[in-house]
């Protein structure tokens, strides 16, 4: 992703772009225009019979202004300007510009440490400075905003900490590639001062881009309290850090091995080496080398033994490091080499003397040969082996990965080109044995692709043992839990890193950086006179005028010279530190005082330990309690087929193209601009066609939100399709046309009420505002839960399937006509309509804050209460205990389950019978579902776009002439047909239902008859499945009476006409605005 800011060429073109972009705009709404017209004439009929209006309608879509759906211009910072008519579809660009500086410069955001509310904190993941927005911090971010914006509305003191790290080995790696392109030098030519000056200027130039490309995506952090890891500030927590850690004797300085970049000259940390699988001899590039290099091989060789007694053969996949052994290593029990024990193999390049040594911990006798070649200072095994032996410790290699003097005849060669010289070598001496396919795993640097080579290097280290223990204890400890890991899979891994932690190893051979704040003293009668020779000649200390009051004190009498340490420490440290450094630590700062520990912190599960884990130790060391109360660890994100997110696949996805959209073209174009080699982008481009052969059309940033957050559900990985945010940027047109449609129904002048009273309200009111009440409690649940994608689905359910599909539909007879007898159910329905959507905004808000910004401010104000400036600060939606009536609930269940049937069967006309409106009956078994069918006509036969509704019992004569459908054990539904009925098609359908419920009844009976249910199944559950039983019995009597009644058909006829049966289908006209995306029926 290009991270750069726009020049001004670029800017200019952008505008012209822009401007183009508007002109098409007006056009296509001018084109529009003759289209509309007749969709007018259906929204005027909500006001006043149509008859007057026809000739209306086309003059008054002819007079519409274009320019009054385009939002005016907003200047930066201002509340928008809202277009005086809503425009006809959703668009994301226009509406998710303008709200975020307004937001912002409205200090929405901010919080107040001496505020009475309760405190909610979250520390935001430090993004690299050197980074651009990747899909892993869209997914932070939109789960992060959700909670912090829920929060917010429900009455917190919210608080949400931006940062961005300054990212070691990333950060140096950009710089120095544009250091060697720009002036064709290294670091070590412009020296450390130069390079650090250049980094500096760099960060300021172009660090932070991802801060601002946050602000896009909506997340509402608190600007004001922005940090970078090594500002001032942080840059002296870190300090006090290190100097409290070691003054307590939790920081020393070792000799041990670490994992060595010979590109970037710096010991790396474990996550940021990559391994790869390698199932036999495969040629590899590595940096540095001109020729592919060979892994996946076994050497084996000899070593002659000392005294004429022979030679021992072993083997090794890096034959260079042999000129570091010092043993070979046998098993103590191995009968072939009982004569050896205490004996000398002799090197055959330097002749020096190597102890057979008895390992029963290394060496597998029945492994290979049976011995080991011990290369204390390359290899972590054989690291060990020296330590248990006292073996000497040599090491072979310079920073840059040459052989060192230790190399004899080798010296200078670059590591695998003496690799080869080495074989050669032994082929000359006759010790060269043999070589086969090798399976193994190869460390690689993540940062330079560097093969990662095993060191031994004097390092700065942390004990972790203690703090590792505390960490433990605060998750796991029943009697005292001070933090929750979620999801709780998690909790044994935390545990099983924690009892085997190893000490942590911080100090990196870098430039850019915090500096190890330790000075060597070198005295003047030292006889080894290079940095770091004497481990007892450190000072630690918080300046250069510390350290000499320090040194003066330790080395008194004595003269000195003092160095600081040129190594800078590694980037988890200042990392680990966040929580507390942010909030002014080592200061008693309000902020500490006030947001001290967090409330949350949510990232991924793969930095659990490299970052989770050091920053509870650290904060509960340093800040006597945990950093936060829970831990929240999101999926990773794969694509839609479940693969790693590669460029070299092509399916490297770009929030920002997400939000924006791109062309195929466009996407290709991204890959061209890479490093990829010829083959790679032949295969990146194949895998873009098939996943994207028409590119990623513009999405906005709510609906990529929205679709992150709804995928959290997936376990430990997501698998994300584009498909699923084009459909929830679908859907936000849908939101787009419920409020159109509240605002041409609404009127003008309309004024919301002050209190709402569901029990005179007709029966879709009653219903909409019980089903919003449990939409409510299920979205407040699951965030407190911590379910994002359930409390998703709530909203979602109930604004798509409730709302738009039920509620909207059930009101439009109330407005078809000025009709005197919906007068009052049409005050009814607006109120409840207004109650609906400013709930439903407010509840969804969290989620898709543009869009409902936006819609809510459309949405009229109570006339005599003072609103809110914004949603943002709005109250978040609460339960109303009288809102909530079960029985209401039931009857519509049962209405929809009627309408559901007929609407079936309505999809099994031919495609041109579907939209025409028909006749339809239900039959009831039972008086109660008879008398609820008969009151809620009028929503069954709007729902399912019927001419007409009968309601028969069961003693009425089954309906002819009509395909038929079993709703339930007490209801079937018939929909009359106009011409020929298929009856063997029929009687199939039928039969295959009733095969399912068949199948229910003989299991469910199967249940209820095995030996021993009356004794061991509780009562309750005995009384569920008889009652189970007896509905799945009336349900296949229903389907027999239907069969029953196709056979009466085929005695007759086996196609029959009906023709004549539908003479009040002209009576009715059915409609479908597209505009809206809300069907309409209005009466003639």
């Amino acid at each position: 992703m290009d991270s750069r800011e726009l020049t001004s060429e670029e800017l200019e073109k952008k505008k012209k772009k822009e401007e183009k972009a508007k002109e098409k705009e007006l056009k296509k709404i001018k084109a529009a225009q003759k289209a509309e017209a007749a969709k007018l004439q259906a929204q005027q009929a909500s006001n006043a019979p149509k008859s007057g209006k026809k000739k209306n309608v086309k003059r008054e879509a002819e007079e519409e202004n274009p320019e009054d759906y385009i939002d005016p211009e907003t200047h930066v910072g201002e509340k928008k300007k809202l277009s005086r008519q809503m425009a006809k579809t959703f668009n994301p660009s226009a509406v998710e510009k303008s709200w975020y500086a307004w937001w912002e410069k409205s200090k929405f955001f901010e919080a107040d440490p001496s505020s009475s509310k309760p405190p909610f904190v979250i520390v935001l993941p430090p993004p690299n400075v050197t980074g651009a927005l990747h899909i892993g911090h869209a997914l932070t971010a939109a789960i992060q905003d959700t909670i912090i914006r829920w929060r917010r509305m429900s009455g917190y003191n919210t608080l949400w900490v931006p940062g961005t790290d300054h990212a070691g080995i990333a950060t140096q790696v950009v710089v120095e590639k544009k250091i060697m392109r720009e002036k064709k030098l290294t670091r070590h030519d412009i020296g450390r001062e130069s390079f650090v000056a250049e980094v500096w200027k760099w960060k300021n130039e172009y660090g932070g881009t991802i801060l601002k490309q946050l602000r896009g995506l909506g997340a509402s952090l608190d600007w004001s309290r922005e940090c970078f890891t090594m500002d001032e500030k942080r840059s002296r927590a870190v300090t006090e850090a290190f100097v409290r850690l070691y003054m307590e004797g939790l920081i020393y300085r070792d000799l041990r091995l670490v994992n060595w970049d010979c590109v970037l000259r710096t010991a790396i940390s474990d996550i940021e080496v990559d391994y790869i699988e390698i199932k036999e001899r495969t040629p590899l590039r590595v940096p540095g080398y001109a020729k592919p290099v060979e892994f996946g091989v076994l050497t084996s060789f000899a070593y002659p033994l000392e005294g004429g007694l022979g030679e021992i053969v072993v083997a090794t996949t890096r034959v260079e490091t042999m000129l570091g052994d010092t043993a070979i290593a046998i098993h103590p029990e191995d009968p072939r080499y009982i004569h050896l024990h205490g004996k000398y193999a002799i090197h055959p390049f330097n002749g020096r003397k190597l102890p057979i040594v008895c390992d029963a911990v290394l060496v597998d006798m029945n492994f290979g040969t049976g011995a080991v070649k011990i290369t204390p200072a390359h290899d972590p095994n054989d690291f060990e082996v020296g330590k248990r032996h006292n073996l000497d410790f040599i090491n072979i290699f310079t920073d840059d990965g040459k052989i060192n003097s230790n190399g004899g005849e080798f010296v200078g060669m670059p590591r695998f080109e003496a690799r080869v010289a080495l074989n050669e070598a032994l082929k000359e001496k006759g010790l060269y044995r043999s070589d086969k396919n090798n399976e193994m795993r190869l460390g690689i640097c993540s940062r330079s692709n560097d093969v990662v080579e095993p060191l031994i290097k004097p390092q700065w280290y942390v004990n972790c043992k203690s703090m590792a223990q505390q960490a433990l204890d605060a998750v796991m400890d029943d009697s005292s839990r001070r933090m929750e890991i979620i999801p709780k899979q998690y909790v044994a891994e935390w545990k099983r890193w924690l009892e085997n932690i190893r000490d942590w190893c911080v100090s990196r051979q870098l430039w850019w950086g915090h500096r190890v704040p330790a000075w060597y003293a070198k005295l003047e009668d030292d006889e080894l006179k290079e940095l770091g020779a004497y481990n007892n000649h450190w000072v630690v200390a918080r300046n250069e005028e510390e350290a000499q009051e320090e040194a003066s004190r330790i080395f008194a009498g004595k003269k000195f010279e003092l160095s600081q340490d040129p190594d800078v420490l590694d980037t988890w440290f200042s990392s680990g530190l966040f929580p507390l450094s942010v909030l002014g630590w080592p200061d008693d700062t309000d902020d500490l005082k006030a947001f001290y520990p967090t409330s949350v912190l949510e990232t991924g599960h793969d930095i659990l330990f490299f970052w989770v884990a050091r920053m509870v130790m650290l904060g509960m060391k340093l800040g006597d309690d945990v950093p936060f109360r829970k831990v929240y660890l999101h999926p990773m994100i794969r694509d839609a087929h479940g693969r790693k997110m590669s460029k070299s696949l092509g399916n490297v996805i770009d929030p920002l193209e997400v939000i924006n959209g791109i062309t195929l073209q466009g996407l290709h174009k991204r890959l061209e601009e890479g490093n990829l080699d010829p083959n790679e982008l032949k295969t990146a481009k194949e895998g873009q066609v098939k996943d994207f052969p028409n590119g990623i059309p513009e999405c906005g940033a709510d609906a990529l939100r929205f679709a992150l957050v709804s995928y959290t559900a997936q376990s430990d990985k997501i698998n994300l399709d584009i498909q699923r945010v084009v459909g929830y940027r679908q859907w936000c047109n849908k939101l787009w046309n419920a409020i159109r449609f509240a605002m041409s129904k609404l009127g003008d002048d309309y004024t919301p009420p002050t209190k709402i009273v569901p029990n005179v309200m007709p029966f879709g009111c009653k219903w909409i505002l019980s089903v919003l009440n449990k939409a409510i409690s299920k979205t407040v649940l699951s965030l407190e839960s911590y379910e994002f994608s359930d409390a998703a689905t709530a909203v979602y359910s109930w604004w798509q399937f409730q709302l738009c599909d039920v509620f909207i539909e059930v009101i439009k007879p109330y407005f078809a006509s000025n009709d005197p007898a919906f007068a009052s159910a049409r005050r009814f329905a607006q109120d409840t309509l207004w109650v609906c959507l400013d709930n439903g905004l407010r509840l969804l808000h969290p989620f898709m804050p543009f869009v409902t910004e936006e819609l809510w401010q459309r949405l009229p104000s109570r006339k005599d209460s003072m609103r809110k400036e914004s949603i943002v600060i709005c109250e978040y939606p609460s339960n109303v205990e009288c809102w909530t009536n079960d029985n209401v609930e039931l009857e519509m269940d049962m209405i929809e389950s009627v309408v559901k049937s007929l609407r079936s069967l309505r999809s099994t006309l031919a495609p041109k019978e579907r939209h025409e409106r028909r006749a339809a009956y239900v039959r009831c078994r039972l008086n109660d579902a008879c008398n609820i069918i008969k009151s809620h006509e009028l929503e069954i036969t709007t729902l399912a776009t019927l001419s007409s509704l009968k309601v028969l019992s069961e003693s009425d004569d089954a309906p002819v002439g009509c395909k038929v459908d079993v709703v339930n054990e007490s209801l079937s539904v018939y929909l009359k047909l106009q011409g020929n009925i298929n009856v063997e098609a029929e009687r199939q359908k039928l039969k295959k239902k009733m095969e399912e419920i068949e199948k229910q009844r003989d299991s469910l009976m199967k249940i209820t008859s095995a030996s021993g249910y009356q004794e061991k199944v509780p009562n309750h559950i005995r009384e569920e499945n008889e009652a189970k039983l007896a509905s799945l019995l009336q349900e296949l009597l229903s389907f027999e009476e239907a069969s029953e009644q196709l056979e009466y058909l085929e005695d007759g006829s086996h196609f029959i006409d009906f023709e004549n049966e539908y003479e009040d289908d002209d009576d009715q006209l059915y409609e479908q605005n597209d505009t809206e995306g809300i069907e309409t029926r209005v009466k003639r």
